[in-house]
């Protein structure tokens, strides 16, 4: 309700401004400069004015209260119809229009009107001194203040409903998933506007100098400097509207293009977002097609995506059916991995280049024999010196695969996950923070599963006892703000023994990217 109390205070104040400039502004100088008038005429001449805007404001306002009933109807209502909503982002779309018409319409006539009836009743009793022809020329001059009225207020309007246009908009994704769009259907084209706008810029000054200069032949017989002296008035009116329509037609055309800019540049950077669709001329088609492209850009991108991981994960499936005692390690450390990732508060695309790195993570074992990767019994140190060159081997794996601009950050991962905290790992001995974010991350969720695994050698450790040793090599072994948030996370009952093994971490990894 607060968006619509904005976007009626927004209208009231442009009507305000448009009324100010074109009524007294405009109208009131060309009536006192013009006229010669007496001070008891000039008070008549303000009873009348003030009267017919009585007349016009009650006519006017009523208008109003039509118009804007389907926008105030959905913002009064506390539980909303998607229905309700289209039809009110609709009636938004046609405002300006309305708007325009409502000054062409009870706002001309209802002025017009009466103070036409009331400035004959008084030039018949005597009250005006002026020719009854006068109230044809001043029929003339409303026709011509209101269509600049009108103009003004018609460009003013199309600002304004934008971010209620915007609320709607929000409204319908956020609780019916549903996105508006104007589908490129307009309501006013661009030829239109130009049209009408370079129509009142460019005649109005003319018929306004014209008119005033009849009115004021017809009054007086003036000095040459006393007429220049008013006429100069009259034509420096008629050049601040020009100047003033002319600048409001521009801004209109100039919103839709710079945004679309702004919208390119976003997506250059690889941003794929929708545009605001906030038009109703030629504009509308355009915003919609941009948008129509975008969704277009993210579907290619998400088969893309799904193909990409699919071939990871086959990648993944080779290395667990060479080694059948490893097999699903993989998909736990990514679980693992992705809960670390989540908890310190990484993005949803880093923890995608996150899930990639960890799923591939011993994908480099592929390249170790099977006498040392498939052995029973511990490794002799010459068979651990070959076993601790599979991250190289993964590395150099991954590394060919071509067509994805962030595979550098994904090979770190794979890379660095057997450095340690104190700088005594492999293969490049790096210490603290100079290992890489993915390194550090799943450098915790490889060990914790490698502990808690059965291999043929050995039985798996209890959860509880794997955590401890996680604790305790903090800040030697493992980084000590990861091996925390770890601990915190296996604590609060994200994973556990029960399920360990089963289907519940490709959920788990399902779900959390």
């Amino acid at each position: 309700m607060e968006s619509f109390l904005l976007f009626r205070k927004q209208l009231l104040y442009n009507y305000i401004f448009g009324s100010t400039l074109a009524v007294l502004g405009v109208g009131g100088v060309f009536i006192f400069f013009t006229l010669s008038l007496s001070i008891t005429e000039v008070y008549y001449m303000g009873v009348i004015l003030g009267i017919s805007f009585l007349v016009m404001a009650f006519f006017e306002y009523r208008a109003f209260s039509k118009d804007i009933q389907p926008i105030l109807q959905v913002f009064e209502n506390d539980k909303m119809d998607l229905e309700d909503l289209h039809n009110a982002f609709n009636k938004l779309h046609c405002f300006p229009i309305q708007t325009f018409k409502r000054i062409m319409g009870p706002h001309l006539f209802g002025l017009t009107i009466p103070a036409v009836i009331l400035a004959a009743s008084f030039i018949s009793f005597n009250l005006l001194s002026i020719p009854y022809i006068f109230i044809t020329f001043a029929i003339i001059g409303a026709i011509l203040v209101a269509g600049m009225h009108a103009i003004i207020e018609f460009f003013m309007t199309i600002k304004a409903v934008q971010p209620l246009l915007k609320e709607l908009d929000l409204i319908s994704t956020t609780q019916f998933n549903h996105t508006f769009t104007q589908k490129g259907k307009m309501v006013m084209s661009i030829k239109r506007k130009f049209q009408l706008s370079f129509l009142y810029i460019t005649v109005f000054p003319i018929l306004l100098f014209g008119l005033a200069t009849q009115v004021k032949l017809d009054i007086l017989k003036e000095s040459g400097q006393n007429y220049w002296s008013w006429a100069f008035v009259i034509i420096l009116i008629g050049l601040a509207f020009a100047y003033f329509g002319a600048k409001l037609l521009f801004l209109d055309v100039q919103q839709p293009i710079l945004q679309l800019q702004e919208s390119m540049k976003e997506i250059q950077q690889g941003n794929l977002i929708k545009t605001d669709e906030l038009y109703s001329d030629e504009f509308a088609g355009l915003v919609s097609g941009f948008n129509h492209m975008v969704e277009a850009i993210k579907d290619r991108d998400n088969q893309k995506q799904l193909m990409f991981e699919s071939f990871l994960e086959s990648l993944s499936a080779v290395l667990d059916a060479r080694d059948p005692y490893t097999a699903g390690h993989s998909t736990r450390v990514t679980a693992y991995s992705l809960a670390i990732g989540k908890r310190y508060g990484l993005l949803e695309y880093d923890l995608s280049l996150l899930k990639k790195s960890a799923i591939l993570h011993d994908i480099g074992k592929i390249g170790i024999p099977d006498a040392i990767l498939l052995k029973d019994e511990k490794l002799s140190d010459a068979e651990y010196y070959e076993i601790k060159k599979h991250p190289e081997i993964g590395a150099n794996i991954v590394q060919q695969v071509q067509g994805f601009s962030e595979m550098s950050v994904v090979i770190e991962g794979i890379m660095y996950h057997h450095e340690r905290y104190d700088g005594n790992g492999y293969p490049s001995g790096l210490k603290g923070n100079d290992i890489p974010l993915f390194g550090r991350i799943i450098a915790v969720a490889d060990a914790f599963d490698a502990m808690t695994s059965n291999r043929p050698y050995r039985k798996g450790m209890p959860f509880e006892k794997a955590l401890r040793i996680i604790e305790d090599g903090k800040g030697v072994q493992w980084d000590p703000e990861f091996s925390s948030l770890f601990g915190d996370l296996m604590k609060k009952g994200v994973f556990n023994e029960t399920s360990f093994g089963t289907v519940q971490f490709q959920d788990y990894i399902r779900n959390i990217s």
